[in-house]
């Protein structure tokens, strides 16, 4: 029957990992371990040297693995490049200037220390030849941007320096393959050539990118937030992150370079947030295709056979990497605890070293033999990186003797969310401002945030009712969150999620009536603010001094009628315990 939808083999690979996504995620998180070894796991489990080796004999089997692990490979390298892409979102080419010492200061050094001593071992010691040794040993000096950053993040000084090393590592990438061209057996100086070709080339498609970029992608999402559809905006975004790789891939630059550009771009924009939130699901499911193609070519017996010669290998590279990239760290002025949280994290190899080898294994530098045993050896390396994270985190609380703090960066400050940016925001927000107290507004009206912005407002686009835009914001570390818009139902729903999310956030909501403030005080709020009732007894106070009444008894009587209000709100709105309709402070 035409249209007909029949079983394939790709069809019973999606349902292998989405059914590995919905078990591994959720079994994980509860045990508070991080997904990523999950991941590998069932990569090794689902994959050809798992179950997969016993499908003939048990042909059932089928259905719960991955029959064709090189069809996945796409779907992994499009993780990556969603992940670059959202590293870009979260820099900015303000913060990347800012950074700028340490990725080509640090990330040099570290790059070119530990790949050139690696070689000069490999080489000195008569394992391999010195072309060979040279390609293994850069191979093995990259670090994995795929396991790392989600790990330590960017913001914390241990994500920044991480987050340095990774950016010239990704951008050494594409120099160091054609470099293994030009060390060829039979090549001619081709490998010169096309990296000279390549760079210029580059640098123009990249230049483009960067003043098309800037002119056309806010107005490109001010009007797909005009259309409050997020598959327009899931679709503009996509339409960015694919044409930035793509005209990236086009000149022989790796498409992350283009993904990064793309991030950094949209970085600039008010939309920044929004965007952030509608690929995160993507990436982390793309992310979780990649680690289950790197738990599918762990062998395990292989591994048993080679065993003492793999573990010797494996723990040489991570403790040199560890000793180097700390050692480093120190000399740069590092706090100890970074500097050895940062340099155990980064000791393992990468899904980077992988590409090389391949690279070395075509140009017929490294021989088939020594890049499958390598190869073992970065898989494994991959795998216990979340483990090398935990102890690198031990190691950091010994030497310092004090735990990390994670709010190191200026940009973590604590600081009250106001959500909507209209009238009653702006004069919350300018309380803020005389106060002294730190804020940032965020609204989902593209044409109000441009308006308040131009008035010197902190704020940004984002849908605060939807997805983790409010914990993008950091509002786990927010004294409180205020919440301005008109809106009755949306106010009571996100009042009820924040505390149900946030069981100690001071929430203060604006409410119309008294009876709105009973639903929003039953929803969880800790302050609810009718405005029928704070505009009358403003009134009330106004004429009342005005036609001479003393503002003692004003005042007072004014705080009679709160407290007659509140016990109107227990009366009628079934609570338990009378509300509050002003601050402590006030009350004092």
């Amino acid at each position: 029957m035409a249209g007909e939808l029949t079983p394939s083999p790709l069809l019973s690979d999606a349902l292998v990992i989405l059914g590995a996504a919905g078990i591994v995620i959720p079994v994980f998180a509860r045990f508070r371990i991080t997904p990523i070894i999950g991941f590998i796991l069932i990569g090794v489990l689902v994959g050809p040297y798992g179950l997969g080796s016993l499908v003939e004999r048990i042909p059932w089997l089928t259905h719960i693995t991955i029959t064709n692990p090189e069809v996945l490979v796409p779907f992994a390298d499009f993780g990556i490049i969603l992940l670059l892409f959202a590293i870009g979102l979260e820099l900015s080419f303000n913060r990347l200037w800012q950074l700028r010492r340490l990725v080509f200061g640090l990330g040099a050094l570290e790059l070119i220390i530990i790949g050139s001593s690696l070689a000069a071992f490999l080489g000195l010691t008569g394992m391999l030849d010195w072309t060979a040794a040279l390609a293994l040993g850069f191979a093995l000096a990259f670090s994995s941007t795929a396991i790392v950053l989600p790990i330590s993040g960017t913001r914390t000084p241990v994500g920044r320096a991480a987050l340095s090393m990774l950016l010239f590592e990704d951008i050494m990438i594409v120099p160091i393959i054609f470099i293994l061209g030009a060390l060829a057996p039979n090549a001619q100086g081709e490998g010169w050539a096309g990296l000279a070709e390549t760079l210029w080339q580059g640098g123009l498609v990249i230049a483009v990118l960067l003043v098309v970029g800037r002119v056309a992608l806010p107005r490109l999402f001010a009007q797909a937030a005009r259309t409050k559809s997020p598959e327009l905006f899931l679709a503009a975004s996509m339409l960015v992150v694919i044409g930035a790789s793509l005209a990236t891939a086009a000149v022989g630059l790796s498409p992350i370079v283009g993904a990064l550009i793309a991030g950094l771009l949209i970085a600039e924009t008010e939309y920044h947030t929004e965007v952030e939130l509608i690929m995160e699901p993507f990436k982390g499911l793309a992310l979780g295709v990649f680690l289950i193609t790197i738990g599918m070519s762990i062998d395990l017996l292989a591994i048993s056979a080679n065993l003492g010669a793999l573990a010797l290998a494996v723990v040489g590279v991570l403790v040199f990497k560890a000793l180097v990239t700390g050692i480093l760290l120190r000399l740069m002025g590092a706090r100890r605890s970074t500097a050895a949280e940062t340099g155990v994290m980064m000791a393992s190899p990468s899904e980077t070293t992988l590409i090389v080898l391949s690279a070395a294994t075509a140009a017929l530098v490294v021989d088939m033999e020594t890049a499958q045993f390598w190869q073992t050896v970065t898989a494994i390396g991959l795998t216990i990186t979340p483990l090398l994270a935990k102890l690198g985190q031990v190691i950091a609380r010994r030497v310092d003797g004090a735990p990390h703090l994670a709010g190191e960066d200026d940009s973590d400050e604590e600081r009250t969310i106001i959500v909507g940016g209209g009238r009653v925001g702006r004069l919350v927000a300018d309380m803020m401002k005389t106060h002294g107290q730190p804020y940032v507004v965020i609204d989902s009206d593209p044409d109000l945030i441009a308006r308040v912005q131009r008035d010197g407002y902190r704020a940004v686009f984002g849908d605060a009712a939807r997805g983790d835009a409010l914990s993008k914001l950091g509002v786990e570390r927010a004294p409180a969150v205020v919440l301005t818009m008109d809106e009755p139902v949306l106010a009571q729903r996100l009042v009820s999620k924040l505390r149900r999310e946030h069981p100690d956030l001071l929430i203060v909501a604006r409410a119309r009536d008294t009876i709105h403030a009973a639903e929003l005080y039953r929803a969880g709020a800790s302050h609810a603010v009718p405005e029928t009732l704070e505009s009358s007894l403003q009134l009330s106070e106004a004429v009342l001094v005005d036609i001479g009444v003393a503002m003692g008894p004003v005042i007072a009587s004014i705080h009679a009628k709160r407290d007659e209000f509140r016990e109107q709100l227990e009366r009628d709105g079934g609570l338990n315990e009378k509300p509050k309709l002003r601050t402590s402070n006030a009350e004092a």
